[in-house]
């Protein structure tokens, strides 16, 4: 199965605050916020919605098509990428914008507030998804992830003109989006993905109902943090996919991205929706469990024995003939 993932591709500058952000608001005065956080940490990390998902899919054993803009700082990501089975073929290099850069800073409760300077991802929207099926030979589905607003448009308008399945995951771009232009990103989806946060945000910024949305997807995926996920069809019980236990936890940036990256491993797999939500928070826990998008390892072994535990060793056995982690 071929599929396209669009979005942002950016590095990560990742700061730690020894304390709680809700302490620091004063109730009274939240219309003339003026704060300054002194970190204790700082890591700079691979990131960017498209590429994490990207090199999540790539280390289940995928070989997903990136498609984004970056800059000609990109030398060494792409190396970085391509080495975890990511097709980068796609990607366009602006010869004007550095790489994006996403800069984010989370409290002891892991709540975050963040920032993101587009850079070179503005030129995202000059990307035509006709040459790219073209040049792999076809696509069979088409996840539009955060990015420039305008290339997410395009993205959808022309999977649907091409008739390409497409994935809606407009996530971190529906507090700038009008509700118009979130009602043409979702609007015939295979798949919508959110959590439960922005479930609501779309709701109030589109004025459809949760049962008008079920009407417009075909399938609605909510991450739900601690909770796992739930899955919702029209006209269908909803499913609940328990989490996946960590090991611990370090840092919760780009949990979803790799919960997208193991769900569409098992829609490419062509798995059952619970087993492929069952992948997505396993997948999810492994970042959970590191410091950065793009730092930890799927080991085969390691991989198969953890989903036994977290979901039967049955659901285990019907995933293993399909996983193929990028580690041994």
């Amino acid at each position: 199965m071929r599929i396209a993932v669009t979005g942002s591709i950016a590095t990560d500058h990742l700061m730690t605050f020894p304390g709680r952000f809700g302490d620091q608001l004063i109730a009274e005065q939240l219309d003339r916020v003026s704060l300054s956080f002194l970190v204790d940490d700082l890591q700079i990390r691979r990131g960017g919605c498209a590429a994490n998902i990207a090199f999540g899919m790539g280390c289940l054993g995928l070989s997903p098509i990136l498609v984004g803009a970056v800059g000609t700082d990109f030398a060494d990501y792409r190396s970085w990428l391509e080495r975890h089975g990511v097709d980068c073929g796609s990607v366009h290099v602006s010869e004007l914008h550095h790489t994006a850069r996403f800069l984010c800073t989370t409290d002891e409760e892991h709540n975050q507030i963040a920032s993101f300077y587009t850079g070179a991802m503005a030129e995202a929207r000059e990307i035509e998804l006709g040459p790219i099926a073209q040049r792999v030979g076809g696509l069979d589905l088409v996840l539009v992830s955060p990015n420039d607003p305008d290339a997410m448009l395009r993205h959808t308008e022309e999977a649907r003109d091409r008739s390409i399945p497409f994935a809606a995951d407009p996530s971190q771009q529906l507090a700038r989006m009008p509700g118009e232009e979130i009602r043409r990103l979702i609007e015939g989806a295979a798949y919508l993905f959110s959590n439960d946060y922005e479930l609501g945000l779309i709701e109030q910024k589109t004025g459809w109902s949760d049962e008008e949305i079920l009407e417009r997807v075909d399938v609605r995926i909510t991450t739900l943090g601690p909770k796992g996920a739930r899955i919702d069809r029209k006209g269908e019980p909803t499913l609940h996919i328990p989490p996946a236990p960590e090991l611990g936890k370090a840092d919760p940036t780009g949990v979803g991205d790799a919960f997208r990256a193991g769900f569409l491993a098992g829609v490419a797999w062509g798995l059952p929706l619970e087993r492929c939500g069952q992948i997505g928070n396993l997948t999810a826990t492994h970042v959970l469990e590191r410091v950065g998008c793009q730092e930890y390892e799927l080991g085969q072994r390691v991989f198969l024995d953890r989903f036994a535990v977290s979901y039967g060793q049955a659901a285990a056995d019907e995933v293993a003939g399909h996983v193929r982690c990028h580690y041994s």
